[in-house]
């Protein structure tokens, strides 16, 4: 599988999860999905493959800024999708604990869409906007 392909196959199969997330929350298939994690322990495995398959990284390069942009620079297309894919994985992560978090404490959906969709286009923003959501809402309760 080339490096495009698997950019191709990683970017597809996490949307069907945030489709879920967003418009069927409660919905038995989507409640798998985000309990067991399957779709970033299959692009875990996508990752190690693309991130070792060039050889051993230096993970003293990150140490520091110019050590990473090392790494980047002269780590070819799997270094590049091995950093995309991560990003596809813990964004969805993220997006599955919000969701998952905000069902736990009864705050209504349409009050996670937004942090949703921002965790999948700018993770740790998301995870910003639902913490002012969930903190406000625990700020009511008291």
């Amino acid at each position: 599988m080339t490096p495009d392909q698997a950019f191709q196959i990683a970017s597809t199969i996490v949307m069907p999860q945030w489709l879920l997330m967003g418009f069927a929350p409660r919905w038995f298939v989507t409640q798998f999905l985000v309990k067991s994690f399957i779709i970033p322990v299959l692009l875990a495995v996508l990752y190690a493959y693309y991130l070792f398959s060039g050889g051993l990284v230096d993970f003293a390069a990150f140490g520091t800024l110019a050590g990473v942009k090392g790494l980047f620079q002269n780590g070819g297309d799997g270094v590049m999708l091995a950093g995309w894919i991560h990003y596809l994985a813990f964004d969805l992560i993220a997006g599955s604990v919000v969701l998952r978090d905000a069902q736990e404490r009864g705050i209504p959906h349409w009050w996670v869409v937004i942090p949703i969709f921002f965790c999948f286009m700018l993770g740790p923003i998301g995870i910003l906007l639902y913490w002012i959501i969930r903190t406000g809402k625990i700020q009511k309760l008291t």
